[in-house]
């Protein structure tokens, strides 16, 4: 099986330094602002990003311990396989946030609604595009029982 290697294009700095505590979903965080540090290497890729309210951001979830195929992920106390959930004990671990874009500065950009660590290597910034990233789903698998939770649920130490 042919091996990837990533390399990260910024640091995403929010107010988390402990994965304890912390929303486990952006629409846990709303109102939470971070930013990212884009490498000045990668600035040129930032035009027109601007004009997108919000963007998706693939990043290494660094501090992740070893993976797991069964967890039980923080909005259930039964066990599912791992990619049935969200949790980052994952075979590659790779978080996706969609977040708020409030400002692009050169290569800073300030960004809201953030549910990763302090200090999280960031892989790719892609733009919302509702045409493309929004569905109207028949099923959320056992997701469906506790879409209420989100916002009131924080991280434990389960996955540390």
């Amino acid at each position: 099986m042919e091996i990837f290697t990533y390399h990260p294009i910024g640091i995403l700095h929010t107010p988390f330094t402990e994965a304890s505590g912390m929303p486990i979903q952006p629409h846990g965080a709303l109102g939470v602002k971070g930013s990212i540090e884009l490498f000045p290497e990668f600035a040129d890729g930032l035009k027109d990003l601007e004009t997108f309210s919000h963007i998706i951001l693939l990043y290494h979830f660094h501090r992740a311990p070893s993976s797991r195929l069964r967890v039980v992920p923080f909005m259930d106390s039964e066990e599912h396989g791992v990619f049935a959930t969200r949790a980052p004990t994952r075979p590659n671990p790779i978080g996706l946030s969609v977040v708020r874009l409030r400002e692009v500065q050169g290569t800073r950009l300030a960004i809201e609604n953030v549910d990763m660590l302090d200090g999280t290597p960031l892989l790719d910034i892609k733009p919302y595009a509702p045409a493309f990233d929004h569905w109207e789903v028949e099923s959320a698998g056992w997701l469906t029982t506790r879409q209420q939770q989100v916002q009131a649920t924080r991280s434990d130490k389960r996955f540390e």
